[in-house]
């Protein structure tokens, strides 16, 4: 049995570009931890969803455990640092915030459950964390770091395939100009991708994941009731980067697991 450990800055986030993989790897006999760095306290909610006297940052707990049930997930680590909110925004400016905690500090906690859980792989982001968000950029950093200080041999980032997500705005015509993503920073081009992994085959559980994170619908929506032969088109596959830098043709299909 090896350890996957799937490190993430929000609750929800794991869903998208690991929730396939977790689920394979566990249903496969292997070991899988899933961290978050922050306690998504910044997070956009619907309103009236929350029960009076409940916190945002407890319904995120507790919707993360179920989207973890249902990714096959054996242990939920939430390390608890303050939520930066996206870019521009005001949580930016909170001394305490995720993005604005030492690389250092955040990398000693990730490191102490490498090492306790004597990781084989840890899934991060690239530098750009994808689209920009600053603790996703965070993540990197201190998921860099970790892996140095715990020994952890194989590390990954969990990226978008820009190349295919171009194709998927080509594609969808009812996606206004201003709603669609920045395709010249979004995620990494195909070129640099050393690992696809199809999880076609679990799709309707990360559609479950999708569903366990209630306050995140405005993340979701699109995709909850999209036919299932869309959602594989869409999310069926999942991309990372081996941080070593050598990109293996043809492309990996698995984590080194």
């Amino acid at each position: 049995m090896s350890v996957l450990v799937c490190f993430h800055a929000h609750p929800d986030d794991e869903v998208f570009g690991t929730g396939g993989t977790m689920r394979q790897a566990s249903d496969a006999g292997h070991r899988v931890v899933l961290v978050t760095a922050t306690d998504g306290a910044a997070g956009e909610f619907p309103d009236g969803i929350l029960a009076a006297g409940e916190t945002l940052t407890a319904r995120r707990r507790d919707e993360l455990a179920k989207a973890a049930e249902a990714l096959g997930v054996h242990r939920v680590v939430m390390l608890g640092f303050s939520d930066s909110g996206m870019a521009g925004t005001p949580e930016n400016d909170n001394p305490k915030a995720f993005a604005n905690l030492s690389v250092e500090i955040g990398a000693r906690a990730l490191a102490d459950v490498l090492i306790e859980e004597q990781a084989d792989v840890v899934t991060i982001y690239d530098s750009y964390g994808g689209y920009g968000h600053p603790d996703h950029i965070q993540v990197h950093h201190v998921g860099m770091r970790a892996a140095e200080i715990a020994g952890t041999r194989h590390v990954y980032e969990s990226v978008m395939n820009r190349d295919h997500f171009r194709e998927l705005v080509k594609a969808n015509a009812q996606w206004d100009e201003e709603d669609a993503p920045n395709m010249e920073k979004l995620g990494v081009p195909a070129e640099e991708i050393s690992t696809e992994i199809e999880v076609g085959e679990v799709i309707e559980t990360k559609r479950a994941a999708m569903f366990a994170h209630a306050t995140q619908v405005g993340d979701f929506g699109p995709f909850l009731e999209m036919p299932v032969d869309m959602l594989r088109v869409a999310f069926g596959r999942e991309w990372f980067r081996r941080i070593d830098g050598t990109i293996p043709r043809p492309m990996e299909t698995a984590l080194p697991l």
